[in-house]
């Protein structure tokens, strides 16, 4: 346990997002462990922001591999593999960790095929869902399988994550762990509203806010969103609705926004440390995503003392609990989510003890150098598994 490990973190890109800040916290936790670690990425152009320009890495290794890109090119994706899987054998790493669906099968060959002794991998959210073409579901199930067959362990930022897995026919249930996402929770947890910030935003004193902290992309769950906003407005008037995020559907929801007369304030993107601000003036956080695996603005939001409101899928149902933490709709119910959105903003009390119960579930559990913690421990069984296989270390 005091060896100085040498890890190898693979994601396919770094733009401003929740498994790009749970690997980046990994990686600078580990390096604070005393670890030698290399960030492996492909580019992160786009409209999310990039990661490492917003809040910076550190002393951390960063390596650009341009061949490792996020859509589906069999070409790129093979001259990928290759320069990945020389990469890992000349530097001779104890672990690879890879992130995410494309850089996970990918990382895993490279890794496999370079002989590393230690192979591990998050699901932070699946490439197989509902909402996803059935063939294209199959492939990814498939592939999921492959590269799993290939791991030494398999993290995952909830337990729906891998009751879908185990469903999908991955892995067993034996080769998963739940590793709840790390945070850096404490500007949320000691938290003031900024009224200086409302202001400079020009919402009113007197405004009920409902923030919503999310990518403006499908699946993101704007066009929930706004007509639960529109319904939500219909009562409360005075109500601000507070968009936190950048993407390609910005002009489409500022347009329905505006045709429908709604108070929408977009702020664009913020850079991460900065979102706690936006969390501090709001009276509740809605986030409407149908494909998650455990969204960091519910955790935010709840750390910040927060009331949520989120869909009743993947890992929500697990810190968003019905009357103590907040509320849970339907998926796809706008109907529902503005119902419980109306009660909260209506009621401060019930509005005070949601928040408090949520800032106090989740503060122990998201600490990001617990995670740290928890990943070193599990990196370690997974070597000393490969070095005496007779050995099966729980």
């Amino acid at each position: 346990m005091n060896k100085k490990l040498k890890i190898c973190h693979i994601i396919t890109r770094m733009i401003v997002g929740g498994a790009q800040e749970n690997t980046l916290l990994s990686a600078l936790g580990q390096i604070e462990l005393g670890h030698d670690v290399t960030l492996l990425t492909g580019p992160s152009p786009g409209p999310e922001g990039e990661l490492l320009k917003k809040k910076g890495s550190g002393s951390l290794r960063t390596v650009v591999f341009p061949e490792l890109v996020r859509e589906i090119s069999p070409l790129e994706d093979f001259r990928a593999f290759r320069r990945i899987r020389f990469f890992l054998a000349a530097e001779s790493f104890d672990l690879v960790h890879t992130h995410s669906s494309k850089a996970g099968i990918i990382g895993r060959a490279a890794a496999a095929g370079a002989k590393t002794p230690a192979i591990v991998h998050t699901v932070h959210g699946q490439a197989f869902h509902k909402y996803e073409k059935w063939w294209k579901n199959f492939i990814y199930a498939r592939a999921e399988k492959w590269a799993a067959a290939r791991s030494d362990k398999i993290f995952a930022v909830c337990q729906a994550m891998i009751d879908q897995c185990v469903s999908a026919g991955v892995a067993p249930e034996s080769k998963y762990k739940v590793v709840y996402s790390g945070m850096e929770l404490d500007n949320y947890l000691n938290s003031k509203p900024d009224e200086s910030l409302r202001a400079r935003l020009g919402i009113p004193q007197d405004a009920p806010i409902v923030v919503a902290v999310a990518r403006l992309f499908p699946l993101k769950g704007y066009e929930y969103f706004v007509p639960a906003a529109a319904m939500i407005a219909a009562k409360i008037p005075k109500t601000h609705f507070l968009v936190v995020g950048d993407g390609i559907l910005t002009d489409k929801v500022k347009s329905e926004a505006k045709r429908l007369n709604l108070n929408f304030v977009f702020a664009g993107l913020v850079p991460p440390d900065e979102i706690w601000r936006y969390c501090s003036i709001a009276n509740l956080l809605m986030h409407l995503s149908l494909r998650e695996g455990l969204a960091r603005a519910l955790v935010q939001a709840m750390a910040s003392a927060k009331p949520v409101i989120s869909f009743d899928l993947d890992g929500s149902p697990e810190i968003v609990i019905p009357g103590k933490t907040g509320f849970l709709a339907r998926p796809e119910s706008s109907e529902d989510a503005a119902a419980a959105a109306i009660e909260i903003l209506g009621d401060r009390d019930l509005a005070r003890r949601l928040g408090e119960q949520g800032r106090e579930l989740v503060k122990e559990r998201f600490d990001w150098r617990k995670m740290c913690k928890i990943l070193e421990t599990e990196y370690f069984k997974c070597l000393e598994k490969r070095q005496n296989p007779q050995t099966s270390p729980s």
